[in-house]
């Protein structure tokens, strides 16, 4: 036993993916009786890949200490019904479920407990049956003993579900598989009813508890629903505020950092409208609403110092404008006027771009001209004649 428990501690740190821990409560101890003596029941306890325990609940509490368990319950405890097949495809509800058996219990229905499986192939639907007080206080003890219980099913409804079969299990026979029933008899209702089962029934080994029990837990019903089922775990508060924490400093130092390169920018691009507004309007102060100012200006008419900036919207306007020539660069030279490196579809273009210049009065000259894959690359001067 100590050995076993031992085995247990280690095991979430040696196995990947961690094995499931099975309590079963047999029936001589847990059947139907209200008076069970939990302080004497004798309990199996194993996990999916050792051999069985034999103990007491305390024993089995402690072996499996900090370890999700797996409960089997005999048959004893419980009721099995199937319902006739059901008219429509949309689930019913746990009430609409219990009606349609309501004939076939034997106690009122706000005295037991019931548990849903999934619909089988006919549309019907299996129903595990218990007195819910009887369960109750099982689950009460098991809890008050330290056990985390993470399901809790019928050790008739574990076995394989490939074929239907039969296993003698703790003196009796569990009889379940792929039949549409679900029983455990004693040796003599056994052999009575034996010749009704079906043909194909096979007799399963029952000295593998272990290996019997645990063979089908995914597809067997848990009866831990409605008012038993767990209660949802509390979340990690202290980390998810952590993380949430992080996260909103993350987003603030980032929104920080934005922001200072925005204003950086913004600094920059104003101290470069300040000194083109100066070379512009000398004559004029800058205030601090430069693009007020500047619409003020223009309102009223005035011009810049020199006739540069008007002499070079014209040129955009009537020469370059009505072209499909595009302006790659833009210059002002003191002693050439303005220099315009530009890009056309042909030379052609071009000649048409220097007779429209003559057109409009404005001396301009195309030069430096050359091919370049696609492209003609030239260079348009403005001559500064003021």
């Amino acid at each position: 036993m100590a050995s076993f428990a031992a085995t247990l501690s280690r095991a979430p740190t040696q196995r990947t993916p961690r094995m499931n821990s099975w309590l079963y409560l047999p029936a001589e101890d847990f059947a139907r009786s209200d008076d069970i003596d939990f302080t004497r029941a004798c309990v199996h306890f194993w996990q999916d890949d050792t051999g069985v325990c034999r103990g007491g609940l305390h024993d089995a509490a402690t072996a499996f200490r900090h370890h999700p368990v797996q409960v089997i319950v005999p048959m004893e405890m419980c009721s099995w019904l199937l319902t006739e097949p059901w008219p429509n495809k949309r689930r019913p509800g746990l009430q609409a479920l219990a009606f349609a058996v309501e004939e076939q219990l034997a106690d009122d229905l706000d005295a037991l407990h019931i548990a849903v499986g999934p619909m089988d192939a006919q549309r019907r639907y299996p129903l595990w049956v218990t007195h819910k007080q009887r369960f109750s206080r099982v689950l009460d003890q098991l809890q008050a003993l330290g056990l985390d219980i993470a399901s809790v099913r019928v050790d008739a409804d574990l076995l394989p579900r490939e074929q239907a079969c039969a296993a003698r299990c703790h003196g009796r026979w569990l009889v379940g598989g792929a039949q549409d029933l679900r029983l455990a008899l004693s040796d003599q209702d056994y052999d009575t009813v034996k010749a009704g089962l079906p043909a194909d029934l096979i007799e399963l080994p029952g000295e593998r508890l272990n290996t019997l029990l645990s063979a089908s837990g995914g597809e067997a019903i848990n009866l831990l629903q409605g008012p038993f089922r767990p209660a949802a775990k509390a979340l990690p508060w202290r980390s998810v505020c952590c993380c949430v924490g992080l996260t909103l400093a993350i987003a603030l130092g980032f929104t920080h950092a934005r922001s200072s390169y925005l204003e950086t920018q913004a600094a920059r691009l104003y101290a470069l409208s300040e000194e083109r507004f100066n070379i512009l309007y000398p004559g004029q102060t800058s205030r601090l609403d430069l693009a007020t100012q500047l619409r003020g200006l223009q309102q009223r008419g005035a011009a810049p110092a020199d006739g540069h900036m008007v002499r070079l919207a014209h040129l955009v306007e009537q020469v370059i404008g009505a072209s499909s020539v595009d302006v790659q660069r833009l210059e002002w030279r003191e002693h050439g006027g303005w220099a315009l490196t530009i890009t056309a579809s042909s030379f052609a273009e071009l000649e048409r771009l220097r007779e429209r210049g003559e057109q409009s009065a404005l001396p301009i000259n195309v030069g430096n001209a050359r091919q370049h894959g696609n492209r003609v690359h030239a260079l348009l001067t403005l001559e500064d004649i003021l």
